[in-house]
């Protein structure tokens, strides 16, 4: 039985000749690894390539593929070395990053063909070149250990971080990859063919993250995960938003930065431990980005895989021990010596006892990590920007109108029963890729369904104007409106604070009439925009069409749609995000049943979540039922208020 790792996790390898398998969802190069004890090569000798595929143990391919088959024999490895790294790279001329292709499945095998263990690399965004697998001599045995360590500057920066001096690690790798060119173009069926993904028998990736992703994260979100798009680099730069003219659109963010550039200046790394034996201290930015922003966005992205990873390992030991206790039990039931002789209570007690100990040592594990996430947490959270911090977070009270837009935004925190207390914060990549569906319903959610309906509604249009308010201020004062769609004049008390204000595009619209104005309004943006961009002229837009990125609140859908505005806000949800036009409904599911599976697509293409605490999210990786709790300002304050009042004044003055 294959065992499934998940990353940092490992597993022992019981055989000293196996097979390392490689499925990809495009071309790549697959290199062996040679490192000492550190983790450090030794120099040139320490990595197989096309132009040098053997070393000691090990024979890795010479041809560019999909799909590899190598064999590693661990009793050739020599004694110095202590790991074996598998290593995929992609290719000159083919995907920029391995967040653009499906995700790779990495195998180790027995000399029969039986998988022992098997990682899919999940959660990779900008990464060129990536660690899958690492085969490690552990107290005189070999363990394989799932890593999905990437870096976005590719081969060289690999090496680089193995200890090679920097121009010696660009020339082996600049070596490797123009002899993995040259293999290509020696094979005439590598232009043509197809992008494959892995055959139904191996592991496939989750199809969603609750984030981040959410990108992501580009998902983020992931982000998935939550978050998403991937921990760790990002392929972007802290650079000026490009000088645009009137009319002129871009819905890039403004920081992204092609790969090619200067590297950033590094990240701070962790004080020293404050006694010998104890972890370092964590440091608020202690991760790679190009600006503070994006260091912070990476760290909570790594801090919610750690969380997920830790409680995965001690989930799995638990069951583990579980399953084990069980089997010996069984034994000693059927026995019929521990039946006659009374000896049975014994057996039973040893059994249980074993798997008090095993529980026990893994919940120790499983503490060690959990104080160590909840220091990082302690020093992280103070040090967010406003797009990413809580409401009741200090750096509201002297927040300012940026003057560009943000990385990401939060749309609440995450929490796993094992340490409820231990909260990451669940971040949205910006441009939002997906509208968000705030669920006012009470179906199939225990904490809705024990609260009063009209005080459950209240809570979601307030999250959906807390949502509002975020995003209008953590934008510049003419990048974001802001439309509301509130037919039945339901949600007032909430949209309040954004009516006094006079910070919405438009008054809410109100009335069948009102919603069809508003949506004709929106899809003629939403068409105007495409059709300018395809043409490479968004000069030529009409002076009426708001170039801001564009938000649509829908308050108790379907009331005041007909089949009509139906199909304008599924055309909106489908072809909005890509021209800065996103939805936001606050709507009860139920309530839309009369359409059918018409509108099944509309509810999948939008990310649900949740006004009163709800574990319906999960991670990329491990699929944990993340609990999702929305972050809304405190009772009685006016914190909301504020940042309302500076996006007015910042609006009516043009200063941000």
């Amino acid at each position: 039985m294959t065992a499934e790792l998940v990353r940092g996790q490992n597993h022992p390898v019981s055989h000293s000749r196996v097979e390392i398998r490689v499925s990809a969802g495009t071309p790549v190069l697959a290199l062996a690894s040679l490192a000492d004890d550190r983790g450090r090569f030794s120099g040139p000798e320490a990595l197989t390539h096309p132009g040098a595929p053997s070393l000691p143990g090990v024979r890795s391919p010479e041809e560019l593929a999909e799909r590899h088959a190598f064999p590693v024999d661990l009793d050739a490895v020599p004694a110095a070395v202590h790991t074996v790294g598998v290593v995929l790279v992609l290719p000159p001329g083919g995907p920029v990053r391995f967040g653009a292709v499906p995700a790779s499945y990495v195998a180790v095998a027995d000399p029969e063909g039986t998988e022992l263990a098997g990682y899919t690399l999940t959660g990779l965004d900008g990464e060129t070149a990536v660690v899958a697998l690492e085969l490690y001599r552990r107290q005189g045995a070999w363990k394989v250990r799932a890593v999905g360590q990437g870096y976005a500057e590719g081969l060289g920066a690999l090496l680089a971080d193995g200890g090679l001096p920097a121009p010696e690690a660009a020339a082996l790798a600049a070596a490797a990859l123009r002899t993995a060119s040259r293999t290509g173009e020696s094979d005439p069926t590598l232009a043509t063919m197809p992008t494959l993904v892995r055959d139904l028998g191996s592991p496939r990736a989750p199809d969603e993250a609750p984030a981040p992703a959410p990108e992501p994260p580009d998902p983020l979100p992931a982000s998935g995960s939550p978050y998403a798009g991937t921990p760790g680099p990002a392929a972007g730069g802290d650079v000026s938003p490009p000088t645009l003219g009137p009319g002129t659109l871009s819905y890039v963010h403004p920081r992204r930065r092609p790969s090619s550039t200067e590297p950033p200046e590094p990240a701070p790394r962790a004080t020293a431990p404050a006694e010998p034996g104890m972890p370092p201290r964590p440091v608020a930015g202690d991760a790679d980005g190009w600006s503070m922003e994006e260091r912070l966005y990476n760290q909570v992205w790594g801090m919610f895989e750690d969380l997920a990873r830790s409680v995965a390992a001690y989930r799995s030991a638990v069951e583990f021990a579980d399953s084990r206790m069980d089997r010996e039990l069984d034994a000693a039931l059927s026995d019929p010596r521990h039946r006659l002789g009374g000896s049975g209570n014994a057996a039973r007690d040893t059994a249980r006892a074993r798997r008090d100990d095993l529980v026990a040592q893994a919940r120790a594990v499983l503490d060690r990590d959990l104080v160590q996430l909840v220091a990082e947490c302690e020093v992280v959270e103070p040090a967010l920007p406003a797009a990413y911090a809580r409401w009741d977070n200090p750096v509201w009270h002297g927040h300012r109108i940026p003057g560009e837009n943000p990385l990401a935004l939060r749309l609440g925190d995450l929490h796993l029963p094992e340490r409820p207390d231990l909260r990451i914060p669940m971040l949205a990549r910006v441009p939002l890729e997906r509208g968000l569906w705030i669920d006012n319903g009470r179906t199939g959610s225990e904490a809705a369904m024990a609260m009063d309906t009209d005080r459950l509604r209240r809570a979601a249009m307030d999250m959906a104007v807390a949502y509002a308010a975020r995003l209008l201020a953590v934008h510049p004062g003419d990048r974001f409106s802001v439309h509301v769609i509130d037919a039945a004049g339901a949600g007032a008390a909430s949209l309040a604070p954004l009516v006094r204000a006079g910070v919405l595009a438009a008054p809410p619209a109100a009335g069948a009439a009102g919603v069809t104005q508003t949506l004709a309004a929106l899809t003629r943006r939403v068409d105007l925009v495409q059709m300018a961009l395809r043409a490479g002229a968004p000069e030529d837009l009409p002076p009426d069409v708001d170039t801001a990125e564009q938000l649509l609140i829908v308050h108790d859908f379907p009331h005041g749609f007909d089949d009509r505005a139906v199909t304008r806000l599924r055309y909106l949800a489908d072809e909005g995000p890509a021209v800065g036009m996103h939805l936001l409904m606050v709507a009860d599911r139920d309530e839309a049943s009369a359409y059918g599976p018409l509108l099944d697509p509309l509810w999948r293409s939008l990310m649900r979540l949740s006004p009163v605490p709800d574990d319906h999210l999960a991670d990329p990786w491990v699929r944990h039922a993340w609990t999702f709790e929305p972050d809304l300002p405190p009772q009685g304050s006016q914190v909301l208020e504020q940042a309302l009042r500076l996006i007015a004044e910042a609006r009516r003055t043009g200063r941000p």
